[in-house]
């Protein structure tokens, strides 16, 4: 499953498309949990770094408002970076980030749908990084085939999708019934499958991301996850963003838990209850996220 509280919907910057969500409005939490995760990224980064050597062009395909775009103008500092994303409301927000960072000279933007919005591109990309934003395309294959496709010989499309769910509570956290993240999984699982299978031009397809990109024509994969833990007592930002996720689920949850599990997510969300996520000790953030990488045959 791609992730509980939707990529992030929070943007490990991804996403679009959907109607019910209004990706600009959600900008700043966005760009507050993708700096939370900037480590994570950096990591992931450095592990492509080895692979992918002074590439001319890379391509944020679903990029949010622009926190890892930048982190790759960073870590590529000869690279030119294209963000594409489907609201222009979150690319201003890159744009403005990219120009805080002196990397605006080497930064362009493009908005549009993916994948179509990629033949947008002058050039064939040299690193095409995909992080959450196929999962929300309705037919995943063929986006794998036009992502392959803008690549230029020998490069490197890197796709993010999977890992585990955030965890932010020990099990047994001394309110409710123990196991309450487990069965928030269970009911968000049945909430991302809903909402796959509303997409236009959903096609079913088993998540062997792997073997999905064998089948768009390239080779040499690798796979590698990448671990975000930042233990109790968490920071004010930590303790936000798992606030911030609670609350994002809440009203996905309400159909799916029973009222007890219900009651306690109320009140781990009351920031006027003393064991609220507001106030508790013992919130974490534990999470991970794998990338699959592979290259177009030269």
């Amino acid at each position: 499953m791609a992730h509980h509280h939707h990529d992030h919907e929070r943007g490990h910057g991804s996403h679009h498309g959907h109607t019910d969500i209004d990706w600009a409005e959600m900008g700043p939490t966005l760009e507050a949990s993708a700096e939370l995760f900037a480590s994570l990224y950096e990591r992931a980064l450095g592990w492509l770094a080895q692979e992918v050597t002074e590439p001319g062009l890379i391509v944020d395909a679903g990029s949010g408002p622009g926190v890892v775009s930048c982190l790759f103008a960073e870590t590529f500092p000869g690279a030119r970076i294209v963000a594409v994303d489907g609201s222009d409301g979150l690319l201003e927000r890159a744009r403005a980030r990219a120009e805080r960072q002196g990397v605006a000279d080497r930064f362009a933007t493009i908005t549009g749908e993916l994948p179509d919005a990629l033949g947008e591109l002058d050039y064939p990309a040299d690193l095409l990084w995909a992080s959450r934003s196929l999962h929300h395309l309705g037919d995943q294959r063929a986006a794998l085939a036009a992502f392959a496709q803008r690549l230029a010989p020998g490069g490197t499309l890197a796709l993010m999708e999977g890992g585990l769910p955030l965890r932010f509570l020990p099990r047994d956290f001394g309110i409710g019934r123990p196991g309450l993240q487990a069965r928030i999984d269970a009911v968000e699982a049945e909430w991302f499958t809903r909402m796959r299978t509303e997409l236009p031009g959903h096609v079913a397809e088993a998540e062997n991301w792997p073997a999905l990109l064998a089948a768009a024509g390239l080779q040499h994969l690798r796979t590698h996850s990448f671990l975000l833990d930042l233990p109790a007592p968490a920071s004010d930002r930590a303790r936000a963003y798992v606030v911030e996720s609670l609350s994002h689920m809440r009203d996905k949850l309400a159909e799916g838990l029973d009222a007890e599990d219900l009651a306690t997510v109320d009140r781990l969300l009351d920031p006027d209850d003393e064991a609220s996520l507001h106030r508790r000790p013992d919130v974490f953030v534990l999470e991970a996220h794998t990338v699959h990488t592979a290259v177009r045959p030269a």
